[in-house]
């Protein structure tokens, strides 16, 4: 029997151009600045991002008030510089695919669809953590512009 796996789409619109939005999740500096939601941070020391496919997109997010650790492991499998990338989990399996584009005014749509959801990380919490992490990357992206 296959565990029943969900999806996940999460559109938003973030200040600046595509490729600046798209620069953010490849440098570590930027990345770290709104990885995760309010209560969590990623250590610099924990994130490697090659991009390029086969690369390795890792980091470990840490919950600041009891100090739990989350290791993402992950793979990218397709990268279209400024416009899209496409990276799978280590041991689950998900897919998540980033997808940029430019919209009127100086502004981006980013769009995060994800595949082969677990069970743990469905529901309104999880998804109430990915907007948090988008609302920190809106204010790291209008504090740049």
């Amino acid at each position: 029997m296959t565990e029943n796996l969900g999806e996940l789409t999460i559109t938003r619109e973030l200040p600046g151009t595509p490729a600046a939005a798209f620069e953010a999740y490849f440098e570590p500096e930027q990345f770290v600045r709104f990885w995760g939601p309010v209560g969590t941070h990623v250590p610099l020391d924990t994130v490697t991002i090659e991009a390029k496919e086969g690369g390795r997109y890792d980091s470990t997010m840490v919950v600041d008030e009891t100090g739990d650790r989350y290791p993402l492991k992950a793979e990218i499998t397709e990268i279209r510089a400024g416009e899209f990338f496409a990276m799978v989990e280590e041991g689950s399996g998900m897919r998540s695919t980033l997808t940029f584009t430019g919209l009127d005014e100086g502004r981006t749509r980013v769009v995060l669809h994800q595949t082969g959801v677990p069970e743990m990380y469905r529901g309104p919490e999880a998804e109430a953590g990915l907007n948090s992490s988008f609302d920190r990357l809106v204010e790291h992206l209008a504090g740049r512009s």
